[in-house]
């Protein structure tokens, strides 16, 4: 990782201070911009659903089948009621034509409910494709974008895009396309049916219903703005909880913990202010929806009575002579409730579909983020490295205010050991993270055995090079596992011969599972030595020509760091090393010292011609083992 001096503030793409500095929190919350690219979200969300295309397919047909069945139903209801008269003062019904529309109708509805358990299957369906499919690319983009992208954004907020906004989608996906698909059929179906039924009737119908699409949509805009802003500090909370999870020994250490408790409520402060926003937004909704549809049904309803009453000849061709009958109200009433039925519940799904979208565009803000460019085309193997390095004139900055190495040049020969030492900032661990790649010069070039690492791709320059940091990273797996992570296709053998060159083998076989012992996150179930001990055993089985030790030895106690530097020893044999330490007396040894300072190299030499100098080096070393005053 980059020295925190130099380093750019870790700023996420949203609102607020850096990252994962306590009591740095965002701004406030209404500075945020509603979504940028709504339509443009919406289109490569669909495109999602698309690639299911055979379920959307299926999904379709049993609405369509749903959907038509609901009309018919109507109708029956229609025909039935009209089969009653009343002929001198009484009621009078043809039983047998009254029996079978009754029988057919509740045939229909039957259809209709088992129809209706397949349009909840294929709906679901639908669902985990798509959001599997999502998940899949946002995953594969994250892991292929730089270092850069995860050095500058809050973990948390990334974890969030990963689960939260992708259940959203699911829930929606679930939830919403069938309701679109049902509100699609119904209402083309219901206005054809309407208008032939009753021109007049249709347009007070109509009307209602564009009402309707006027106000949702109005409110969609600031429904969206507060989601995605719920999302965001969403994210911000979760940051917050995993920095303080990941911290919980220093902040227990530096008794902290209601200052994370305040802050936690700071964030819980801000999620829920916006959140009773978007909820009022989206809990007015449905009332709305509901006062506007009830209003339809009472117009349509008076209008019909009146015309009825009067014998007005406006029906249409499914009314009998064009006048409107008791039967053609109820049915003209039961269409008007399928018109606005279904547009009632998008509207009462837009909390939902607003929360999915705003969701779904912070996910495509990280897939389309720019991954890692790897320009490399050489025929370069691992295998044939020889080791020597070469850094010409280099200059680089995280950030064009700042230059963290500014004309930087040296040369490594195969099999030398290079020490790198300088004041914190100096730009030390710059040196390795531009070698790797992790990030790119602006100026300059670096090559390996007489190659530009532009040219090299980066899978088989990583080969080449192992790294061993003072933060060991291990994983929740069982120590063969993570040994194994040096070079998967490893054998038995050469997993224990690597644990005993890195001196590892004693501890690990007097774990009660001995390599199939399983680590607690981040290998908490060990210490700070026996975890840097396998991290150098999976240096050994990548075999690596280059080798870099990021202070490796410095957060051990002194006789940890005698095991650790004997396991490095043999590991640094007939390997090119680069060692970057606080600690000088563990690169006495070293071929060649170089004392960074201002992104430059201030000398070089080996211990004992350094020391001669009496300069940088000779006051860094009497400060740590002679104590004289600089």
């Amino acid at each position: 990782m980059p020295e925190i001096k130099n380093a750019p503030p870790k700023r996420e793409e949203k609102i607020g201070g850096p990252v994962g500095r306590p009591g740095r929190g965002p701004g406030p919350v209404m500075n945020v911009e509603k979504a940028k690219n709504t339509k443009g979200t919406l289109k490569k969300l669909v495109s999602y659903i698309g690639r299911s295309k055979y379920l959307f397919i299926s999904l379709t047909f049993v609405m369509l089948v749903i959907t038509v069945l609901n009309l018919v139903a109507p109708a029956l209801q229609q025909k039935a009621i009209d089969l009653i008269t009343l002929t001198d003062g009484k009621l009078t019904v043809d039983k047998a034509s009254f029996l079978s529309t009754l029988i057919v109708l509740i045939i229909t509805y039957a259809i209709a409910a088992l129809f209706t358990y397949f349009q909840g299957l294929f709906a679901a369906k639908l669902s985990t494709a798509t959001v599997r499919k999502l998940r899949f690319d946002l995953f594969h983009r994250l892991v292929r974008l730089p270092i850069r992208y995860t050095d500058t954004h809050n973990h948390g907020d990334i974890m969030s895009r990963m689960t939260n906004d992708v259940e959203n989608i699911s829930n929606t996906v679930s939830a919403s396309v069938a309701a679109l698909i049902s509100a699609v059929l119904s209402v083309l179906g219901s206005i054809v049916i309407m208008l032939l039924y009753s021109p007049l009737m249709t347009l007070i119908s109509v009307l209602t219903v564009v009402l309707t699409i006027i106000v949702s949509t109005n409110m969609s805009k600031y429904m969206r703005k507060f989601y995605k802003q719920q999302q965001e500090v969403l994210g911000e909370m979760n940051g917050h909880v995993e920095e303080m999870v990941t911290g919980y020994k220093t902040v227990v250490a530096f008794s902290k913990e209601q200052k994370s408790k305040d802050e936690f409520n700071d964030i819980s402060s801000r999620f829920r202010k916006v959140a009773i926003k978007a909820q009022i937004l989206s809990g007015s909704m449905g009332p709305l929806m509901n006062i506007i549809s009830n209003l339809s049904f009472i117009l349509v309803a008076l209008s019909g009575a009146y015309f009825a009453f009067k014998g007005s000849n406006i029906g249409g061709i499914l009314s009998e002579n064009g006048i409107i009958t008791v039967g053609v109200i109820q049915a003209f009433l039961l269409y008007s409730k399928q018109l606005s039925r279904p547009i009632n519940e998008i509207a009462n799904q837009y909390a939902l579909i607003q929360n999915s979208i705003a969701g779904a565009e912070r996910i495509f803000a990280v897939m389309d983020s720019e991954p890692e460019k790897d320009d490399g085309k050489d025929q370069f193997k691992a295998e044939n490295v020889r080791g020597d390095i070469s850094f010409k004139n280099v200059c680089f900055g995280y950030s064009e205010e700042k230059q963290v190495l500014n004309n930087f040049t040296l040369d490594v020969k195969q099999g030398q050991k290079i020490a790198i030492v300088g004041a914190t900032g100096s730009g030390k661990t710059t040196i390795v993270n531009l070698l790797t790649r992790f990030y790119d010069i602006t100026k300059g070039e670096i090559t390996i055995d007489g190659k530009s690492i532009f040219d090299i791709p980066k899978d088989e320059l990583r080969k080449t090079i192992a790294i061993v940091l003072q933060d060991t990273v291990l994983f929740s797996e069982s120590i063969r596992q993570n040994i194994l992570y040096g070079k998967l296709d490893a054998t038995e053998e050469e997993i224990i011969t690597a644990a005993k060159t890195a001196n590892a083998e004693r501890f690990i076989t007097r774990l009660k599972e001995s390599y199939d012992t399983k680590l607690s996150e981040g290998g908490s179930n060990l210490s700070q030595g026996q975890r840097q001990l396998l991290s150098i055993a999976r240096a050994v089985l990548a075999d690596p020509k280059i080798l870099i030790l990021d202070e490796a030895t410095s957060s051990v106690d002194t006789r940890t760091e005698m095991r650790i530097q004997s396991a490095m020893l043999k590991l640094m044999q007939n390997r090119t090393s680069l060692i970057i330490a606080h600690r000088l007396s563990t690169i006495r040894d070293a071929d060649k010292i170089i004392v960074i300072d201002n992104g430059t190299i201030a000398e070089s030499g080996n211990h004992e011609e350094l020391l001669e100098k009496k300069g940088c080096y000779y006051r860094l070393y009497n400060n740590q083992f002679a104590g004289i005053e600089t």
